[in-house]
């Protein structure tokens, strides 16, 4: 197999929980570079991957013509800057999410990658996510017929504000840029572009500084799909409903590689790797040919290598891209519209996205 070596900027949580050990873990890759300036992370990057160079000075990546690949994992604001540097040093580029802050920049990176004959995509690793794939699977086989609504919940309890930019008053911080981006990507990867976005955008704790709550309707005609985020939920709500005309399918609990990840496991060191415990398995319940049949889903396994083997496909093998960056920006688009429903109060016709 072709050996790619590939560079990770950042250091933070996505780039140390994320983008370097499943970059280490997939077939392929080689994690030949790390950029931080943090002391602290620089032993630890030392101790996990000794074998990988760590770099304080950025403009090292860009100038070692060995690296074909470049991560962006750094803070939202420089999305735009450190990709634009990347493709014109010739480079692959893998952004974090979200793409960009700004559409028309997400636009730019577009035109810029086309014009340098670069690969470039956006890191949506939730499409790989087990809880995911099972909806998905859920919604392909049709059992539940015609569908009218999917309410998809990301909810947590947390009522103080950890030590973070994704909690100051900045660009591109709060809960609609951190997982906005993720709950948007599926809903589109489930059923196309929207027609129209109503959005309800909050700060409902005394000590936010930002955007921690929000609720937002994606019109897909008689389909609805609700995303829906809270920092203030202390009874686990569904994070998934899906309703239909022949039954229900309700799945509770999050993926679990993220926390595997954050332990420190790998799907290198840990078996079984992305399977949910039986106790997060989804509960489905629909009449078929006028049986009424109840009972588990399954869960489909997650793995987050899924992007970066794709990644590698195109780049070794030619083939097409699954999360394409004219649908990252898509993305920021929606996520855009919807702030402007929020302020305008009112359900915002969805213009100006790509095909």
């Amino acid at each position: 197999m072709s050996i790619i070596n590939a560079a990770v900027i950042g250091y933070g949580l996505a780039g140390s929980v994320f983008h370097a050990p499943i970059i280490n873990s997939t077939e392929g890759f080689r994690l030949k570079t790390i950029y931080t300036t943090n002391s602290e992370r620089k032993k630890q990057i030392n101790s996990l991957y000794p074998d990988t160079a760590v770099v304080s000075d950025v403009d090292e990546i860009f100038r070692d013509d060995a690296i074909e690949l470049v991560t962006v994992a750094t803070l939202n604001d420089c999305h735009f800057e450190l990709a634009e540097k990347a493709i014109l040093a010739g480079k692959n580029v893998v952004v974090d999410k979200p793409f960009t802050i700004r559409s028309e920049d997400a636009d730019k990176l577009i035109e810029l990658a086309e014009k340098k004959n670069v690969v470039l995509s956006v890191f949506q690793n939730r499409r790989w996510d087990g809880d995911f794939k099972t909806v998905k699977k859920v919604v392909e086989s049709g059992i539940l017929g015609s569908l009218v609504e999917l309410e998809c919940h990301w909810d947590r309890f947390r009522n103080y504000n950890k030590d973070n930019w994704r909690e100051e008053n900045a660009p591109g911080s709060g809960q609609w840029y951190d997982l906005g981006p993720h709950m948007v990507d599926q809903a589109v990867a489930l059923f196309g572009l929207p027609s129209a976005v109503t959005a309800d955008l909050r700060i409902q704790r005394e000590c936010a500084k930002t955007i921690d709550n929000f609720e937002v309707v994606l019109h897909y005609g008689k389909l609805k799909v609700t995303l829906k985020v809270g920092m203030l939920v202390k009874i686990p709500t569904p994070r998934f409903a899906l309703l239909g005309e022949n039954g229900s399918f309700v799945k509770y609990g999050l993926d679990v590689q993220e926390d595997d990840l954050a332990a420190g496991l790998t799907p290198l060191s840990k078996k079984d790797w992305g399977q949910e415990p039986e106790g997060q398995y989804g509960t489905i319940s629909a009449v078929v040919n006028g049986v009424d049949l109840s009972g588990t889903v399954v869960s489909e396994p997650g793995d987050y290598r899924g992007f970066y083997q794709n990644i590698h496909q195109v780049l070794t093998a030619g083939g097409g891209l699954i999360v394409t960056p004219r649908q990252a920006a898509n993305n920021i688009k929606i996520i855009e519209q919807a702030i402007r429903s929020n302020e305008e109060r009112r359900t915002v016709e969805l213009t100006g996205l790509y095909k």
